[in-house]
């Protein structure tokens, strides 16, 4: 009975490797065959006084590298897909790594509360389009008859200074300042809100106003109006 010796054997296998490494079909470590590699994104996220801008608002299937600064006056966070940064400060930033494993649209917003309700949330797309930005109707209201006029309003910590304190009836324009060190808003309540301003900025809102209505106006940033940034007004006729 014949035996094949161990050294031709081992001499057909080396010749057998090298002819296919000739022939283009060299063995080299790697991926192994159907797999792909997991593509990572990188969102840089603004925070401020109150939204938040990305830079993209959709991302494929994979890693998303969540770069968020605060550029605003006072705290805030970023929270999205059941993940959080840690409170940052003014000026600093953190990096949220989340791995999203499927298609879907994933809520984000800030944590702080009373922050998310002044705006400061959104809708983040994986592996699908952005959803539509929300559509308002505007609503008619009755123009009530009044002299009208300008009221000058200062905002700063914590109160506010109406000039005339006397506010008219119908059309008025409220001319807002911000004279203090952080950010203030100046909203008449169920009528109409002034935009956050930051100190030294200044904006301008106009209103219908009714004679003899009794109107209560505040801050809408967080704990502002519990430390007296709120006060009531009556149009006179």
């Amino acid at each position: 009975m014949l035996r094949s010796h161990p050294t031709a054997r081992s001499v057909g296998i080396s010749l057998a490797v090298a002819a296919l490494t000739a022939g283009g079909f060299a063995l080299a470590p790697g991926r192994a065959a159907g797999t792909t590699r997991v593509k990572t994104t990188t969102i840089t996220v603004a925070a401020s006084e109150f939204k938040f801008k990305l830079s993209k608002k959709t991302a494929p299937v994979g890693t998303v590298v969540f770069k968020v600064v605060n550029k605003g006056k006072i705290a805030h966070n970023f929270k999205i897909d059941g993940k959080k940064t840690p409170l940052l400060k003014p000026g600093k930033s953190a990096t949220l790594k989340i791995a999203f494993k499927k298609k879907g649209r994933f809520s984000y917003l800030c944590t702080v509360p009373g922050h998310a309700a002044l705006g400061m949330k959104g809708v983040f797309a994986i592996g699908t389009s952005a959803p539509p930005p929300k559509t308002t109707t505007k609503s008619t209201t009755t123009t009530n008859p009044g002299p009208g006029g300008t009221v000058k309003v200062s905002e700063f910590e914590y109160g506010f200074t109406l000039s005339p304190s006397s506010v008219p009836s119908g059309n008025v324009t409220f001319v807002m300042t911000n004279t203090g060190t952080t950010t203030h808003n100046f909203d008449i309540s169920g009528v109409k809100a002034g935009p956050f301003l930051d100190p030294g900025k200044s904006a301008s809102l106009t209103v219908n106003l009714q004679a003899g209505r009794r109107y209560s106006y505040l801050c809408d940033v967080p704990g502002h109006a519990a430390l007296g940034m709120t006060g009531t007004f009556t149009p006179s006729p």
